[in-house]
């Protein structure tokens, strides 16, 4: 370009004769100036060659900064940032403006579960999950996908900002005496940690469909950080500036307005006509027997009348929803097969955000996805004293290895497998310590297994203790949960609701590790679950009609004492199913 400028020039003035110095000197000045400008543009296109580089990879480390050495989620990332293949056309849609494509499964929608509709890349692991976990042998029956239907019309009219909200929270506002609305509503409010509000919230969710409730969400301080919307074009966040969110923190079991405390004080009485805009349900392990009254079919009755509910429980509550008279026949519509109400309910509501989806696959495609097993293993250690403990690694050995779960090993030095075709398997541990991981990756490093399969020990994070209020914390929490209910064959502990979690997503009966006493292995040391179901560890033992106590887990074949803990109730087919 600068060459042809010079040329051009030379051509223009080559022909005129200049008649006097004055025009030499200009043509002169002219020529300089065209070279100087050539010049500056060789440096400016050069220095952008070297700049340009320097600006692609700044930009490629600010977007995808590099991890934390000391976290495996991290290390996982730098190991394999690998997809899965793309399975289907529809995984042409496109994320975040990205040239990525999406990867869909056919069946990304769980047979019908999952509503249609939503923008894919804002929550990838609603469509995404169905890639990496197996196909369910349990459907979803058509009664059941008619009524959620129905439900998110339901909550796309009541939901947040909507006419009827407004209503129904001037009403609430106003403190009057209810009366008739469109639109009736049960408030989960945040509490405990993750595992029991994941369970408690799938619990909540049930009880507003077969009352033609609308569930609101106490967001607190990370459910919008860790779960995606579940219902289409709608929120289910308790918007922020709701009347009485100040006042979450105060309810309990001696509240004016607790269910409970106003029936002992004979405040409260369907008969009298009046009844309150709104009830507080205390339904957490230390509720008394009044508040356990909720299970009557005549509180039921009153409750119906109330517009707004509003519940705080840490327990899974299902198997005692079971037991009341009116709800047994939309149960039966709802759940045919008894042992999948949170396997498709857990399902249908919990997507992991985008956040955590990341620390999920990235994780399963560095350590899992090429082994031909994959195994799980949960540690919840209930222990005051801080471990790890000889007796707990003695509980998993015997019970893995008496379970034929993991391979015998050969400590004869002599002894070596044969070469042939190795089996590979992948056993990801999860646990708050590392020694319990330490312990079984030294083992199976150290001596060769008697069939020569290939063992690999995996744990991504050990966090020493429970830290719920840190969001960081429960992303892992939630991601592990994930990753355990991916997993071919699962091994949990007794009284843990990560587990019942990750055993009821995945559609796993697991093996469960009895909770040690007096610092000694159990024997035996595990025990095959009946269903996937978890367990409801505060159930009440009373009989609503003869107003006496009573073993509700005797009453019908369904519904049976817990495994793990013996006076707990779950929800089971009626029938083992080992």
């Amino acid at each position: 370009m600068i060459c042809m400028d010079l040329t051009a020039l030379r051509k223009r003035l080559s022909p005129y004769k200049p008649t006097d110095q004055a025009s030499i000197n200009a043509s002169r000045i002219a020529a300089r100036k065209v070279a100087i400008n050539g010049a500056n543009i060789i440096r400016t296109f050069a220095a952008l060659l070297v700049i340009l580089p320097v600006l692609v990879t700044f930009c490629f480390v600010y977007r995808n900064p590099q991890p934390d050495r000391m976290s495996p989620f991290a290390e996982a990332r730098v190991l394999d940032s690998r997809s899965p293949p793309l399975i289907t056309s529809q995984s042409l849609s496109l994320v975040n403006d990205s040239l990525r494509p999406v990867e869909l499964s056919e069946d990304n929608l769980l047979g019908g579960l999952l509503a249609s509709g939503f923008d894919i890349g804002a929550c990838l692991s609603r469509y995404q999950s169905s890639l990496y976990r197996k196909a369910s042998p349990y459907k979803p029956f058509p009664y059941l996908l008619s009524r959620l239907r129905a439900y998110e019309d339901l909550h796309k009219r009541c939901g947040p900002h909507t006419n009827s909200y407004n209503h129904a929270v001037k009403q609430l506002q106003s403190g009057r005496t209810a009366s008739p609305t469109d639109c009736n509503y049960i408030v989960w409010i945040s509490f405990s940690g993750l595992g029991n509000r994941i369970l408690t919230l799938a619990s909540a969710f049930l009880y507003a469909l077969l009352t033609n409730r609308v569930l609101l969400v106490d967001p607190g301080t990370d459910m919008t950080d860790l779960f995606c919307e579940p219902f289409p074009n709608t929120s289910w966040f308790l918007p922020m500036d709701f009347p009485l969110k100040n006042q979450f923190k105060d309810f309990d079991k001696k509240s004016p307005h607790c269910h409970g405390y106003m029936l002992k004080n004979n405040l409260l009485n369907a008969s009298s006509g009046t009844i309150p805009t709104y009830l507080y349900l205390h339904l957490v392990h230390d509720y008394d027997d009044h508040d356990k009254l909720f299970f009557c079919e005549e509180e039921q009755t009153l409750l119906a009348k109330v517009p707004w509910l509003f519940l705080r429980t840490d327990n899974y509550f299902v198997p005692s929803v079971f037991l009341i008279p009116s709800f047994e026949q939309e149960l039966s519509r709802l759940f045919p097969e008894k042992i999948t109400p949170f396997h498709h309910l857990g399902r249908y509501l919990f997507h992991p955000t985008n956040e955590v989806w990341g620390l999920i696959t990235r994780y399963y495609n560095a350590y899992l996805a090429k082994a031909d097993e994959r195994i799980g293993i949960q540690l919840r250690i209930f222990e005051t004293s801080k471990g790890p403990f000889q007796h707990v690694k003695d509980q998993i050995l015997n019970c893995v290895l008496k379970e034929k779960l993991l391979p015998e090993v050969s400590k004869q030095d002599s002894f070596f497998p044969s070469s042939g075709s190795q089996k590979s398997k992948a056993v990801l541990m999860t646990s708050l310590t590392s020694g319990y991981y330490e312990m079984l990756r030294e083992m199976y490093w150290e001596y060769p297994t008697v069939a020569g399969e290939v063992v690999a020990i995996y744990q991504p994070s050990h966090e020493e203790f429970q830290q719920s209020e840190k969001k960081m914390h429960n992303r892992k929490a939630w991601a592990e949960i994930c990753l355990l209910s991916l997993t071919d064959t699962l091994v949990t502990s007794a009284w843990s609701t990560f587990g019942y979690v990750a055993q009821g997503l995945g559609g796993l009966k697991p093996w469960i590790l009895y909770k040690a006493e007096n610092k000694t292995a159990p024997d035996p040391p595990c025990v095959r679950a009946m269903s996937m179901e978890p367990c409801f560890h505060a159930p009440p033992f009373w009989d609503c009609k003869a107003k006496k106590g009573i073993d509700t887990g005797i009453l019908v074949p369904h519904v049976r004492h817990c495994e793990d803990m013996n006076w707990g109730l779950k929800l089971v087919n009626g029938h083992d199913e080992l």
